[in-house]
């Protein structure tokens, strides 16, 4: 898997939380932020099509893209992540988080839950 571009995270990121979108919607979401051309986002798109970030449903008018494979994508990026950062240590990132982050008793329940999955 190619990782994608900062640009193009942000345009999986759209489409993670909206799901599947027009390359307008997209286009409008981004430039809530910061202003981004029509052509520039659908020339990203196009490319994360070929790259195989996205697929496009073209049977209408308004062709509507598609995240490929979120969950393959997500945790390719995250391995990425605790690599470069972490030295692939998946505890240091974890103590990293707890340290800097108050964690809810919620939170603290869901983790032990996983951890006794893990031990299992």
């Amino acid at each position: 898997m190619l990782e994608p571009t900062k640009g193009e995270l942000e345009i999986l990121q759209i489409l993670w939380e909206n799901g599947p979108s027009t390359v307008r919607f997209v286009n409008t979401k981004l430039n809530d932020v910061r202003t981004v051309n029509y052509t520039s986002t659908l020339k990203h798109m196009q490319i994360m099509v070929e790259k195989k970030l996205l697929s496009a449903d073209k049977s209408s008018m308004k062709h509507v893209y598609h995240v490929v494979e979120e969950k393959k994508t997500k945790n390719f990026l995250l391995d990425k992540f605790v690599e470069r950062i972490y030295n692939g240590s998946s505890s240091k990132l974890i103590m990293a988080l707890f340290g800097n982050k108050k964690v809810s008793k919620e939170e603290i329940k869901e983790i032990k839950d996983l951890l006794d999955q893990i031990e299992d």
